[in-house]
């Protein structure tokens, strides 16, 4: 009986916890262990309210995400979809690409990235009489949206640098957004954010 009342009160609070977002086993291994043990009822748990578990043990991560519904009957949905800017979709573009080349290198598994370092990736991607306070202005403004929607966590700067760039850890669950398939496509991909922004693929503007 008391591990049966055990079992219910894990569920309630992992079930409680992917509503309100991710589950890292770095930031909770208790609750991760107990999603390891729970996951088959917290999937037939979640499956009532039109939802899906997706767990991924290798990288550390689990969250819920909508059931694909074509009927007429289909449910309200209780995770709603964030429409992202055009210049947000691009670094999350340019992020995943960064992480497949960090991961190929097979070094360590965090990527790390300053704001300047940032910069750079995505600066090939705009007109050379770009505004460099203005670009820094805005690319504050874009990570601010993907921390906030958390596919990047800011760290705190390294001692006796304070006033240093801020930092970034690339998280990993981008990898279950921006899947494989679409990363084999990305030169595409990339090169319609290129005419999107009216520069030639492979040269800055002439501006």
């Amino acid at each position: 009986m008391e591990q049966d009342l055990q079992a219910t009160h894990d569920l309630s609070a992992l079930a409680i916890s992917l509503l309100k977002g991710v589950i890292y086993q770095e930031a909770d291994a208790n609750l991760w262990n107990a999603l390891l043990v729970l996951q088959a009822r917290v999937r037939d748990y979640v499956a009532v309210l039109g939802l899906e578990l997706v767990l991924d043990e290798a990288e550390g991560y689990a969250f819920l995400r909508a059931r694909p519904q074509t009927d007429e009957s289909a449910l309200p949905r209780l995770v709603a979809r964030r429409p992202l800017s055009f210049p947000v979709s691009l670094l999350l573009a340019l992020l995943r690409k960064k992480l497949a080349e960090f991961d190929a290198s097979g070094g360590d598994t965090r990527l790390v990235l300053t704001r300047d370092e940032i910069v750079e990736i995505i600066r090939v991607f705009l007109p050379e009489s770009s505004n460099e306070a203005k670009l820094i202005d805005q690319l504050e403004t874009h990570l601010n949206k993907i921390v906030e929607i958390g596919f990047l966590r800011r760290l705190k700067a390294a001692s006796g640098n304070s006033g240093g760039p801020a930092v970034f850890e690339v998280r990993r669950i981008l990898k279950a957004f921006v899947d494989a398939q679409w990363l084999a496509d990305l030169d595409t991909q990339l090169a319609s954010y290129r005419a999107h922004l009216g520069i030639e693929s492979g040269a800055a503007s002439d501006e």
